[in-house]
């Protein structure tokens, strides 16, 4: 392990930011990172997983840790279930499609998510109806101060909509070393409830979908809509969807009546705000060499040369817009660092 000094991080993030890391090293074990940060015990400390879910706006004054641990097990399994563990610095994308291989179920509509598999608890990532907690089990992680391991399970993680204790509670305590799975070996729980699913299936003439084919559809829905980050710096989607009190949104919905909203619960609904974005009339738009992508709202993008706070103002644009059109805040889903 080197620890290295003025390390630039524009590989390190998928916005493809230049800032610079004060100090960075590699770990690529448990006990490498325990080493580091026993011998680090007073300094400055910043967590590096995939770097698909932060905007950097400035240099990192800090000892940055690039969690890099490899390695997947299957830990024990039924006529039903496999429990798979993944090290954190497993690329998830390339987790989801393994499990697949293995015809293992539960993870297909999260393909092509950007990052590693440690963040994903994190922020309980989801997409097109699946989340992470529905597949969870627990994680592995370690206390930087004490350097004690612990395990969380799914109750402890305490998993809302993109939320998580690690984004709360215990925030900057633990680093995730790994994670373990649930999955399905059969009767699969196929789930194209999203119109986009169904439509890409049905395109392709598929009616009895496997795990594959959702996968499949996934991919090409998200590929038609989302740059890819090693063309277009981006970091997925930057805004989470506002959830209102039903309440609060029968009033707005008035006024407009054409407002996209799902059911969450009986007293919850959650707006789009890829929609919000879109017809507040910035899908599109560039502010230099920052800006809102031309296929989907939800995606900041750096076109080249564009700085963090660049597009930090860009999201504030957004933000700003938003509220003066609909009266509606809506709150970066991105880490702002």
């Amino acid at each position: 392990m080197e620890i290295l000094n003025n390390f630039s991080l524009k590989n390190y993030n998928t916005f493809g930011i230049e800032a610079k890391a004060e100090q960075f090293v590699a770990v690529h074990s448990v006990s490498e990172l325990k080493s580091i940060l026993e011998q680090n015990k007073n300094q400055k400390k910043f967590v590096l997983g995939g770097g698909s879910n932060m905007l950097l706006t400035k240099n990192i004054e800090a000892l940055v840790i690039h969690i890099d641990l490899k390695g997947k097990k299957i830990l024990k399994e039924d006529a039903d279930y496999v429990w798979v563990e993944s090290q954190a610095g497993e690329n998830w994308h390339q987790f989801v499609l393994w499990a697949i291989d293995q015809n293992f179920g539960g993870l297909e509509n999260m393909s092509l998510i950007p990052g590693n598999v440690g963040t994903t608890p994190v922020q309980n990532i989801g997409a097109y109806g699946t989340e992470i907690k529905d597949t969870f089990v627990s994680c592995d992680a370690i206390n930087i101060e004490s350097l004690e391991m612990r395990t969380f399970n799914k109750e402890e993680c305490n998993f809302g909509y993109r939320e998580s204790i690690f984004k709360n509670e215990v925030k900057d305590q633990y680093i995730i070393t790994s994670v373990v799975f649930k999955l399905t070996k059969q009767n699969h729980k196929i789930n194209t409830s999203y119109g986009d699913i169904t439509a890409e299936l049905a395109k392709n003439n598929i009616t009895t979908p496997g795990l594959k084919d959702v996968s499949n559809a996934v991919i090409a829905i998200r590929k038609s809509k989302l740059p890819d980050p090693a063309e277009l710096g981006n970091s997925g989607s930057f805004f989470k969807n506002p959830i209102l009190l039903k309440s609060d949104f029968e009033k707005i919905h008035q006024n407009f009546p054409e407002m996209r909203f799902f059911d969450i619960s009986e007293t919850e609904v959650k707006i789009p705000a890829g929609w919000l974005i879109e017809q507040a009339g910035l899908k599109g738009k560039r502010f230099g060499d920052a800006g809102i992508h031309k296929n989907q709202a939800l995606v900041l993008v750096n076109y080249g040369g564009a700085t963090g706070q660049e597009i930090l103002d860009v999201s504030k644009t957004v933000q700003d817009t938003v509220f003066n059109t609909f009266g509606i805040h809506i709150e970066a889903e991105v880490n702002i660092i």
